[in-house]
């Protein structure tokens, strides 16, 4: 995510740049040009890794001696470029009734812990001081909601309640759970 100001106007612009979970040369020329990061998460070992290495890879944080040298951020530094902040850490896949399910909320934990162990020694590369009020928002699956708006290509406001027509299927969009993605997303925009 980047800042940019119109020139026209002096007005700011936010640019988002989605990139794909792998350290590609594509994916660091996009973190070249960010300015604040938002790490999407899941409830399993992958992410907590992926996490951990986004620390690792982009800021240094616990890089073996012998990638310190080709290392991301020592090349930033060399280019006299700032690191783009963690801004924002974006659970998903809670459930639907009852909150995040126990084995769920162990793997979470250990991300919150994580980040907050890492938050008390290198402050400087997160945008926020309070993890749990500023920096974490929970977001859970969007279920046929957003398989609907994702085939139809809709956002969740443009999207309808009842049934829609996906391939060979009619799944329907609950009223209640449409709302819920709406303002789950919306609490993302606040955050932003």
């Amino acid at each position: 995510m980047n800042d940019f100001i119109n020139s026209t106007n002096n007005e700011y612009s936010t640019v988002f740049i989605d990139t794909n979970p792998s350290f590609s040369s594509y994916t660091q020329i996009a973190l070249a040009a960010a300015d604040r990061l938002i790490l999407p998460v899941m409830p399993d070992d992958s992410s907590r890794r992926a996490v951990q290495n986004v620390f690792s890879l982009i800021h240094g944080v616990k890089l073996p001696s012998i990638y310190e040298q080709s290392a991301f951020s020592k090349r930033m530094e060399e280019a006299k470029k700032p690191l783009p902040k963690i801004h924002l850490i974006v659970k998903n896949r809670l459930t639907q009734y009852m909150g995040p399910a126990s084995a769920y909320r162990a793997i979470f934990t250990a991300i919150d812990n994580d980040v907050k162990k890492l938050m008390s020694v290198n402050p400087n590369i997160f945008t926020f001081t309070n993890y749990e009020k500023e920096g974490v928002v929970e977001v859970r699956d969007f279920q046929t909601t957003g398989v609907v708006a994702f085939a139809k290509g809709l956002p969740f406001d443009k999207t309808t309640t009842g049934k829609h027509v996906i391939f060979d299927r009619e799944p329907q969009v609950d009223p209640k759970i449409l709302q819920e993605s709406k303002d789950a997303i919306n609490s993302i925009v606040e955050k932003l």
